[in-house]
């Protein structure tokens, strides 16, 4: 069974699951997907703005 998180991982085409980074990124797409937003460029604009990237 895959996790959000593995789900997330993989559709921004994160490799590595050890690395920490790409651990912050998924934990945030999954949080904000979990908010209702849907459209994953809203997805993404907001996760760079959460994460001040």
């Amino acid at each position: 069974m895959t996790t959000a998180f593995e789900k997330a991982l993989r559709t921004i085409g994160i490799k590595d699951r050890n690395d920490p980074m790409a651990e912050m990124i998924a934990k945030k797409v999954v949080e904000i997907a979990q908010t209702g937003v849907r459209d994953p460029v809203e997805i993404s604009a907001q996760a760079v703005r959460e994460l001040g990237m």
